[in-house]
């Protein structure tokens, strides 16, 4: 089940440009699909387990409406780094999972350039996440933001290498 997870996550954030003139690291490739968060996602290869708790927690119909949304997407590697037991804990509790992927999403586009501006961002589970700059790249609470601006029909994907959990 964890790997169809992470391939899910995998699918959903495949590539993504640096931002601009942010200087983040890791390579940066071109997801040629101009449908919406879930088909960008399932068309990218690196997001299964994004896209498989996305499916679990009941929010694909969500993240394929109009939007705009902007993820920040872990990877499929971002989901292997949790604890073990992690993800299958948070497939069998539904709302718990619902609520962990909703603090990776802030309602609007807000663009890579947006995003360096920033301090913080109010998610759509209603915590802030926390931005800085830290050499040379962006970080999102924890997180490393490996690539940005993977524009899709109804918002924008940011790629981290770091599952992101709501405190509390």
């Amino acid at each position: 089940m964890k790997k169809v997870l992470v391939l899910g996550l995998v699918l959903a954030f495949g590539s993504i440009p640096a931002f601009a003139g942010g200087g983040c690291s890791g390579s940066a490739t071109t997801v040629a699909n101009s449908g919406d968060i879930v088909a960008t996602a399932q068309a990218a290869g690196d997001f299964n387990t994004l896209v498989a708790a996305a499916q679990a927690a009941g929010l694909v119909e969500t993240l394929e409406s109009a939007g705009p949304f902007t993820v920040f997407a872990p990877t499929d590697a971002a989901f292997a780094k949790l604890p073990e037991g992690t993800v299958e804990h948070l497939l069998a509790n539904p709302e718990q999972l619902r609520q962990v992927l909703l603090y990776h999403v802030v309602p609007g586009r807000v663009m890579a350039s947006d995003v360096v501006a920033l301090s913080s961002a109010t998610t759509a589970q209603g915590s802030d996440l926390m931005i800085t700059l830290a050499d040379g790249g962006v970080m999102i609470n924890n997180a490393t933001v490996t690539a940005t601006d993977i524009e899709t029909s109804n918002g924008v994907i940011h790629v981290i290498d770091t599952v992101i959990l709501p405190r509390g």
